[in-house]
């Protein structure tokens, strides 16, 4: 019985599970034979890599984001946030800015 629920989640999205599974699949990062490619119900190319729950087959949308999210990932940094609030992780940003 293969009745897997197919989910496209965007980074803004992930819950710490999915981020821990996706680091668990791609430990050293996901490389171009990991990416499915595929046009949305708008045509539009979607870039998403697979990770797979029980019941659910997440497809992710790769971005920058997504990316150094995985490369900083500590499961720590999520343990205590994915226990009160198993929704999205918290927005990061990418700029380089002195603003911080």
């Amino acid at each position: 019985m293969n009745n897997l629920k197919r989910v496209i989640v965007d980074f803004k999205k992930l819950t710490p599970e999915v981020l821990k599974l996706l680091v668990e699949r791609y430990p050293a990062g996901y490389g171009d034979n990991d990416i499915i490619v595929f046009k949305n119900a708008k045509n539009e190319t979607i870039e998403a890599v697979e990770v797979l729950t029980n019941n659910t087959k997440y497809l992710v949308k790769i971005s920058a984001k997504l990316e150094h999210t995985m490369e900083n990932y500590d499961e720590d940094d999520y343990e205590d946030f994915s226990n009160d609030n198993p929704t999205a992780i918290p927005d990061i940003n990418l700029n380089s800015s002195n603003d911080e």
